[in-house]
């Protein structure tokens, strides 16, 4: 049995399955419209104003003005510095280096918006993650999965990824791209979604 129902049309602005998976799982009805923006940070942006901006242009890039639009976006940052994905192999080890045995933090910045209507939610949210100490040797043989190469950072942590995390601080499904806590009570506030009866 499903945990809710979806009450009205609702646009998924990626083409992350991550971020698919984690609303069918759940039961919500909802179509893929993948939004294709410039995701350069601007001079002396802040993470969570960086990840905001990003969503909310992924979520207003979709032009149909009848149905409910949720976006995202994720960044990795260590030191302040915002890291993307990495270019090729030697990028993806230099970046997983520097998060070696340290704290670093997860951005992941979500818009919710209603064109017709003019509503629109835009939230982010931080976690914190701690990585093992590596090598080289051990960043090289991660690399050679591909698995980095798509991937903010440089790594997933719900994929082959997972061995670098020893711990975290927050939200996990905000880590993978998408803090569906929050995603669930902006749905389930703008009425998209509701409980099904009986629960």
């Amino acid at each position: 049995m499903e945990a809710f129902r979806t009450q009205e049309r609702l646009i998924l602005a990626s083409g992350s399955p991550r971020r698919r998976d984690f609303l069918a799982e759940l039961g919500i009805v909802f179509e893929v419209r993948v939004t294709d923006i410039d995701e350069t940070p601007q001079p002396g942006e802040q993470p969570a104003a960086f990840v905001a901006r990003l969503a909310e242009e992924k979520a207003q890039g979709v032009d149909l003005p009848g149905a409910w639009v949720l976006a995202a976006d994720t960044a990795v940052v260590v030191d302040g510095e915002i890291l993307g994905k990495p270019s090729d192999e030697n990028e993806a080890c230099a970046m997983l280096m520097r998060l070696s045995g340290r704290w670093h933090e997860v951005w992941t910045g979500f818009s919710l918006c209603h064109q017709f209507t003019g509503e629109v939610c835009t939230k982010s949210v931080c976690t914190k993650v701690r990585f093992m100490e590596l090598t080289p040797e051990l960043c090289r043989a991660y690399v050679r999965t591909g698995e980095p190469q798509d991937k903010a950072g440089a790594y997933g942590i719900q994929g082959k990824g997972c061995f670098l995390v020893l711990e975290i601080s927050g939200s996990y499904t905000n880590v993978v791209g998408l803090p569906m806590a929050e995603v669930l009570e902006a749905l389930l506030h703008h009425k998209v979604i509701a409980l099904m009866d009986g629960l």
